[in-house]
């Protein structure tokens, strides 16, 4: 098994900053991609940012310029610094992992979630 725990979010008003923070623990031989979602309600989950084991990112254009995601991959945690934040962001975000434990194919492994309050 492997567990996904968030920590950073909070309530900051607009144009401040915050820091999330994911770390992975469990039967982990290896993590491919790692990311970060997030889902406003009445809204679809969408990917903000992703990063791969080798440090190519992707980013939505909605958070282009203002987010970065990074990774230790020494400590298996994944980080979304987003600054300049707009009440447009405020969401749960989620982070995920792909996970193999040297046995099975990767899967896809989620967070618990933290919320992100941004006040106009």
């Amino acid at each position: 098994q492997v567990q996904l725990v968030e920590s950073g979010g909070g309530l900051v008003q607009a144009g401040g900053s915050l820091r999330l923070s994911c770390a992975a623990s469990g039967s982990i031989f290896s993590i491919n991609a790692m990311g970060w979602y997030r889902q406003a309600p009445g809204q679809q989950r969408e990917l903000v940012a992703a990063i791969t084991s080798g440090g190519t990112t992707n980013y939505a254009d909605s958070v282009k310029g203002r987010f970065t995601i990074s990774r230790d991959n020494a400590k298996n945690t994944v980080y979304l610094q987003m600054n300049s934040l707009k009440p447009e962001d405020t969401a749960v975000y989620y982070c995920s992992a792909d996970v193999t434990d040297g046995v099975q194919d990767f899967w896809a492994y989620w967070g618990q979630g933290t919320q992100v309050t941004v006040s106009s």
